[in-house]
């Protein structure tokens, strides 16, 4: 039976609950709830599983704090002998306006620190959907911004973003990377980052 990994980058704490640097959580959390499944806390993480159309999915909320993320995803990629190619790593984005997306199947880690563990340990080759978060901070206050909690209004504008990428997860197992990219990447709003004053990370 063909394995997936899907990891949705976070920081475990009741303090963290629906803040901007948790949004991978909350699309894990949104999926595993469309699927029917809980979590269990497990080694290096918070661990659900899935089946779909004959492949296992295993879902990962590191319980590793952010910047030790890669501890958890190496863990788990070896643990199951899972493929890289069929690692998908869920992230928040500053560099993308708040609502926005981006699916990419590989790439730096663009400053983010979650990303940036994970790459140390495995390298750049695995696919990642990035949700954008906005960047709505004075200069030097990006620490502050992100482990903020959404607003209300905040979060109106993020769910459809969380309704689409949980389509985006399943498809990324039933069809692949590349058909899931040309499929889900034009219906970012502003995907390309036009409106907004700071490119998104290549």
């Amino acid at each position: 039976m063909d394995k997936y990994l899907i990891v949705g980058l976070g920081n475990v704490g009741q303090e963290y609950v629906g803040t901007r640097h948790n949004a991978g959580f909350m699309v894990l959390d949104a999926f595993a709830k469309a699927s029917n499944v809980v979590f269990d806390d497990r080694r290096y993480g918070f661990v659900a599983e899935v089946s779909l159309k004959g492949r296992k999915v295993f879902l990962l909320k590191p319980s590793t704090y952010m910047n030790l993320s890669g501890n958890a995803v190496r863990y788990w990629l070896n643990k199951e002998n899972i493929d890289q190619q069929r690692l998908l790593v869920v992230s928040d984005e500053v560099a993308l306006p708040l609502g926005d997306f981006r699916l990419k199947a590989s790439g730096s880690n663009g400053g983010h620190n979650g990303l940036g563990h994970i790459q140390q340990l495995i390298g750049q080759q695995y696919a990642r959907l990035r949700m954008g978060i906005g960047n709505e901070f004075p200069h030097g206050a990006q620490v502050d911004f992100v482990l903020g909690r959404f607003t209300p209004d905040e979060l109106q504008v993020l769910q459809p973003a969380i309704d689409v990428a949980v389509d985006v997860v399943r498809s990324f197992v039933l069809a692949g990377i590349d058909i899931t990219m040309n499929q889900y990447n034009r219906l970012g709003k502003r995907a390309k980052g036009e409106q907004t004053n700071q490119q998104p990370h290549e």
